[in-house]
């Protein structure tokens, strides 16, 4: 038995055939599997986001701390954890949801894959042969892969006569989401770069420029690779991107205003 596939791949192609019975149109299936998936990970995402706002408020007294322990590694290392301890922060808090989200992200990725490849009566078949029987697709089945200006099993471009193609709305719109929800985070990166000026070491110097260099780096990177992949894969994208901003404005919304220069009303 493949446990990967029985466990995770199975089950998502099977709640994506669910929502495209609901609705009959892939896109909005993948849409509301992805809202779904997102609500099912609160549980998981509201803890590590309150660790994560907790370390932002120790930041300053962090800060003092490295200023106080220049040059002495082991000492700042103590002094560091005593602080997390007193607070009762735990650094690692954020670590186990980030690695389910990764696993269900791939899990969702090789899902929509095999969806999206099914065209024709042989790839409906092969598709059936994942799906619960009560879920199963008609033989002569066409899924219905166009939504709004997207043809779902194509990349999310917009095509100008002259020009290259450029990304599309799902595609620009997933990266900027993504800007957004890092640019919450650089109140603290913007410390980290001030106290890396002032103490010595390559380490500081390093983590802070790639923390910096990762808010505009990771949304190209989303535009890069979202051009040659098919455009459900962007919905997908767009909606967790979406939905994460959002999440973060309900849950930490004096941070994330802080980010953008505006106070809390």
């Amino acid at each position: 038995m493949n446990v990967w596939f029985t466990f995770l791949e199975q089950p998502l192609v099977n709640g994506l055939i669910a929502f495209y019975h609901l609705f009959g149109n892939l896109g909005w299936a993948i849409f509301s599997l992805t809202v779904a998936i997102r609500f099912v990970l609160i549980p998981l995402t509201l803890p590590s986001m309150k660790a994560s706002n907790k370390m932002k408020e120790l930041a300053p007294k962090i800060a003092k701390l490295k200023e106080k322990y220049k040059g002495d590694k082991q000492g700042f290392a103590k002094a560091q954890m005593e602080l997390y301890r007193q607070s009762g922060v735990n650094p690692a808090a954020g670590c186990l949801p980030q690695i389910i989200q990764i696993v269900i992200l791939i899990a969702l990725f090789q899902a929509f894959q095999q969806v999206l490849k099914s065209d024709g009566s042989a790839a409906i078949e092969t598709l059936n042969r994942a799906l619960y029987p009560f879920l199963q697709l008609p033989q002569d089945a066409s899924l219905n892969l166009r939504f709004l200006y997207l043809d779902l099993t194509k990349p999310d471009l917009i095509k100008i006569s002259g020009l290259p193609s450029l990304p599309g709305f799902f595609l620009l719109f997933s990266a900027i989401f993504q800007f957004l929800s890092s640019k919450w985070m650089m109140p603290t990166v913007n410390k980290e770069k001030e106290l890396a000026k002032k103490t010595p070491g390559v380490a500081d110097d390093f983590a802070t420029a790639f923390q910096s260099q990762s808010l505009y780096l990771f949304p190209l990177m989303t535009i890069f690779i979202g051009l040659k992949f098919a455009s459900g894969l962007a919905i997908y994208w767009f909606t967790f991107s979406l939905f994460n901003v959002v999440q973060q404005i309900i849950i930490q919304k004096p941070a994330f205003l802080k980010a953008f220069g505006r106070k809390n009303d």
